[in-house]
């Protein structure tokens, strides 16, 4: 049968869907889009409306007022339209030492024995494949299907074949590229899918250790030669720390400025295909080990700018600008290494438990909130913070 992986869903996406234009519920990390069937519910479409975007699990067991048949859940099963990470699930890749192996759902064998074990086995999709044929703007849905061709199609990318050029040349709408490339697929246990599928694709890839290993032993010389042209180390370090705190800024206002620009992307190719290397193939792949931190070269272009800024605000004096510059980037290396270890690795520290919960919220609850990776500060400061659940248990 032609099929293809169901996609995962924002938990801000599915409960947006609550109106009998769109309405779609969930049981456990199952999606439903049951907007055709609102007038045919014996019970009225009021009834189902009432619970748009929310779970119905507990209500369709109600035996009093809400006894369901099995043709209820069949009836489901084939409006199954995708999965979302529930509250369980991102609780339990949060504790995880590999939650690579939880998200995106449906998680592997070891990701659903921690599941279970946390319990939440209810959360645990059984689905992974429909019948589909590709659609990427609203003409497709006049298009007649071609059952022998259609299937072979991938609805938006091919994870087996170069990326960026399906980008450029996938003619898709602005609202199809956003809508789908937030809704994060695995590849391989978290390896990386071919992006050039050239001679570049090496320069697109970075272990992390590569971060720390290039950029510290550089921020350390210039932060002495800094510090011999600053009168007393009480100052170097409140210049440099300055740095250090403005990176928090900059991290910021880069990670919602830029690299979440969504509502005023060009809707056309190369402004898609841009916002796509910059940062929408990470929340496409989100488990991409070497696509988590900047590649060197990329980052001294990037750093250029920032170089020159600080010796602008801070003309004065060429150390203290020169201070306030080492700590900004020590900062930078800081964030990189902290958004690695965010994804694929656990470490016995509550603060960072508290920063990989948020994050894991930013890319499978709400991606339009939450830009703080190494703090909450500027996103309490600006109004964007998350809202974040309590953990709960699968009932």
């Amino acid at each position: 049968m032609p099929s293809r992986t169901l996609p995962n869903l924002t938990s801000n996406e599915v409960a947006s869907n609550n109106s009998a234009n769109s309405c779609w519920v969930t049981i456990g990390s199952k999606v439903y889009n049951v907007t055709e069937f609102l007038d045919a519910h014996p019970g009225g479409g009021e009834l189902i409306l009432e619970y748009g975007g929310k779970d119905v699990g507990s209500i369709m067991q109600e035996e009093i007022s809400h006894t369901h048949s099995e043709a209820a859940y069949d009836v489901l099963d084939d409006n199954l339209i995708g999965f979302v990470a529930a509250d369980p699930v991102l609780e339990t890749a949060v504790e995880s030492d590999r939650p690579q192996d939880i998200l995106p759902l449906p998680p592997n064998e070891t990701g659903a024995e921690e599941l279970r074990a946390n319990d939440a086995a209810d959360y645990i999709p059984t689905h992974t494949a429909i019948e589909t044929t590709p659609m990427r703007n609203a003409e497709d849905l006049h298009r007649d299907t071609d059952a022998e061709d259609d299937h072979r199609k991938p609805k938006f990318l091919d994870l087996d074949k170069p990326l960026l050029m399906q980008v450029w040349n996938g003619n898709f709408s602005k609202d199809f590229y956003l809508r789908e490339v937030h809704r994060g697929q695995s590849y391989k246990g978290g390896e990386s899918a071919p992006l050039f599928g050239n001679f570049l694709e090496p320069l697109s890839k970075t272990a992390w250790w590569v971060i720390p290993l290039v950029w510290w032993p550089q921020v350390a010389w210039v932060s002495w030669v800094a510090y011999g042209g600053i009168p007393s180390g009480f100052q170097f370090t409140a210049y440099w720390s300055t740095g250090l705190f403005l990176w928090t800024l900059v991290e910021y206002v880069m990670h919602r400025g830029l690299f979440h620009v969504d509502k005023y992307l060009p809707d056309n190719r190369v402004g898609i295909t841009a916002h796509f290397l910059l940062h929408g193939i990470h929340h496409y792949l989100p488990m991409d080990r070497y696509r988590l931190v900047m590649p060197p070269t990329l980052f001294v272009v990037l750093a250029a700018p920032f170089y020159k800024l600080a010796h602008t605000v801070f003309y004065w004096d060429w150390y203290v600008a020169t201070a306030v510059f080492c700590g900004g980037i020590f900062g930078y290396t800081l964030y990189d290494c902290t958004h690695y270890f965010i994804h694929h690795k656990k470490i016995p520290l509550d603060y960072f438990r508290q920063l990989r919960s948020y994050h894991i919220a930013h890319h499978w609850t709400d991606y339009e909130n939450g830009f703080g990776v190494t703090s909450r500060f500027w996103d309490r400061i600006f109004g964007t913070e998350l809202a974040m659940p309590k953990p709960v248990k699968a009932s």
